[in-house]
């Protein structure tokens, strides 16, 4: 599941333990070899459906696997994420990547990005377990704030597996564990599973006041359960 690059047990526990900022910060140099990264055999099946644009947004942007991805397929390419450790990999590590994208890396809240009618289009592969169902709002309303009129934004989720699924039991179990993490060590750090998911995400993305098209069947194993919403801002 990690590689041995990764962080150990006892790093992880020490990121568990602090708030998500911190938590990211102390995970930065050795995200990319835990299973927490979105993999780039998943990005490159995102890619086709995405550009090319003259300006993207990747919000939570992480150590930049996404905006590696976008770098051959936009002119301008901004990163936003709360841990200034991730954005430091995220700025090394899409230097060297292939592709001649203006690039610009942005530490903020999501919930609250400052940007207007700036982005063709944006995605995120990292907030989805971040956002709490209270801050989606927020959150899809700053995303729908900072795209032009006309501008997409794209979002990797799935189904909600039901309770007959091993994962769903898994994922609640999780749940539970950082509920209780929260209610007894402050500052909290926010990460949940079953977030998201395909259909609810439907409705607070139409509040904000997005077109909203779910496109099924795009993925190849081990993916192909996965969903990639397009929620578009009216021209």
């Amino acid at each position: 599941m990690f590689d041995r690059r990764g962080p150990t047990f006892f790093e992880l526990a020490r990121q568990a333990l602090s708030s998500t900022e911190k938590g990211y910060d102390l995970l930065a140099p050795k995200f990319e070899y835990t299973p927490f990264r979105t993999p780039d055999d998943l990005l490159v099946q995102v890619a086709p459906h995405i550009g090319p644009v003259d300006d993207a947004l990747d919000v939570a942007c992480g150590t930049g696997a996404g905006v590696r991805m976008l770098k051959p397929l936009a002119k301008r390419i901004t990163g936003v994420d709360m841990s200034a450790g991730m954005l430091e990999e995220a700025e090394r590590l899409c230097a060297e990547a292939p592709g001649v994208a203006e690039l610009r890396f942005v530490q903020g809240d999501a919930r609250d990005m400052p940007f207007e009618d700036a982005f063709d289009v944006a995605v995120t592969f990292g907030a989805n377990g971040h956002i709490l169902p209270a801050d989606e709002p927020a959150f899809f309303g700053s995303i729908y704030k900072a795209l032009k009129p006309g501008g997409r934004f794209l979002l990797l989720t799935h189904a909600n597996p039901g309770p007959l699924h091993p994962f769903w039991w898994a994922a609640r179990g999780f749940n539970a564990a950082m509920h209780v993490r929260n209610a007894v060590i402050d500052p909290p750090f926010v990460m949940f599973y079953l977030t998201m998911t395909w259909p609810m995400v439907r409705e607070p993305l139409e509040a904000a006041g997005f077109e909203v098209e779910a496109r099924h069947g795009l993925f190849t194993f081990p993916y192909t359960g996965g969903i990639l919403v397009v929620a578009t801002k009216p021209a």
